[in-house]
């Protein structure tokens, strides 16, 4: 893990986030891309070419005021001996962060969210629920200020079908590098009953496939979402982890995704893996 890329907006979850890559940077002698997406109101947008280019005075102004709110931030004690990369980005905030996480081809995005519900969650969703459907790289949301992360214990959970293999190895992979111990969870739901012989044939063939000896669990839940909070809840684990689809559109409305859902609702830190 040599490169981590931390967003921020400057607000206190962003930091958050920004203590939990700084303790990773350490662990793993990493450097971390610190990147402010400058969203200028629309009316300082070029309309033809979509650039600032024809409000330079503007643009500069709110280029040197993130540059400011950087300075205050590398005085942080976290960050001393690590090295950090400031960028700033005229760009719309999920597809800049996308689009400079690939450019860099870092390991690991590290994401703050003050999650979302009702209509916002529906309709608008946040930054970070996006970027944790279109990214190809593993996504870190951290939202709870006084859980930190701990990797201890890392609870992977999945559905143990042919399609999502991949998926766990790349989870089983984050494990192995964090030195946490993995464990493989399958949720049985009424919609989508196994029975325990079933379910825990599955997860042999996950633990097969990814060359992993993790300790199995299978927990009954009215739903999927539901099943993995009370179950990392009643075992006390720091960091959950699934896969996404990255549905978008009518598919993302009318099916929605668990791993955004657990972005969302979820307390503890949640990494997200493109299936």
């Amino acid at each position: 893990m040599k490169k981590i890329l931390v967003p921020t907006d400057f607000s206190d979850q962003a930091e958050v986030a920004l203590k939990v890559a700084a303790g990773l940077a350490k662990k793993f002698n990493s450097e971390i891309y610190l990147l402010h997406m400058l969203e200028l109101p629309l009316q300082l947008i070029d309309p033809v070419e979509g650039s600032a280019s024809r409000n330079l005075p503007e643009s500069i102004f709110f280029m040197k005021l993130a540059h400011q709110r950087f300075a205050k931030l590398m005085q942080r004690p976290y960050l001393k001996t690590i090295k950090v990369h400031e960028t700033v980005q005229f760009h719309q905030a999920f597809e800049g962060i996308k689009d400079f996480s690939e450019e860099i081809n870092c390991d690991l995005i590290v994401m703050g969210s003050h999650g979302a519900s009702g209509f916002k969650e529906m309709f608008i969703g946040s930054n970070t629920e996006k970027v944790v459907r279109s990214s190809q790289i593993p996504v870190l949301v951290i939202k709870n200020p006084e859980a930190g992360l701990d990797t201890t214990h890392f609870v992977y959970a999945t559905d143990a079908e042919a399609s999502t293999m991949h998926t766990a190895q790349k989870a089983a992979g984050f494990a192995k590098t964090l030195g946490a111990d993995f464990h493989l969870l399958y949720i049985n739901t009424p919609n989508e009953f196994l029975t325990s012989k079933e379910a825990g044939e599955r997860l042999i063939r996950v633990a097969k496939e990814t060359g992993t000896q993790p300790q199995f669990h299978i927990y009954n839940d009215v739903s999927v979402e539901k099943g993995i909070l009370n179950f990392a809840a009643e075992n006390n684990f720091g960091l959950i982890g699934i896969g996404t689809h990255g549905r978008k559109g009518l598919a993302h409305f009318f099916n929605g995704s668990i791993s955004e859902d657990l972005v969302n609702h979820a307390r503890r830190p949640v990494v997200t893996f493109k299936i």
